[in-house]
């Protein structure tokens, strides 16, 4: 979904308010995390359930928020309240009900020469 992710993906683990729209995690990331909340990152939210996931990110001109509610299982990561930073994979996991935390994709090979 986020394929063309430029900037870093921030995982702030606190369970978040989520009656908090665009502008309320836009000031949030600005006063608590001291970030600038249109500088590409993508941070991501979820509520102390784990059943709903939030996403602000900026794109070209403007705020973009995806949100997303688990109707009866919940995401599988630990409220520990630090910021962790994800890989787009990480993300997929996280968002297929996968626990990131224990999973390791492919390493990544590169070729200096080829014969």
């Amino acid at each position: 979904m986020f394929e063309q992710t430029r900037g870093e993906i921030l995982f702030y683990s606190a369970p978040m308010d989520m009656r908090k729209s665009i502008d309320g995690l836009a000031a949030y990331v600005a006063s608590s995390l001291g970030r600038v909340p249109c500088d590409g990152t993508m941070y991501v939210f979820c509520n102390r359930t784990l059943t709903k996931m939030k996403i602000l990110y900026w794109e070209t001109n403007g705020f973009c928020l995806w949100y997303k509610r688990l109707e009866k299982e919940r995401f599988q990561v630990s409220l520990r309240g630090d910021v962790l930073e994800l890989t787009s994979q990480q993300l997929r996991w996280l968002q297929e009900g996968l626990n990131y935390q224990k999973l390791k994709g492919h390493k990544a090979v590169h070729f200096q020469e080829f014969s």
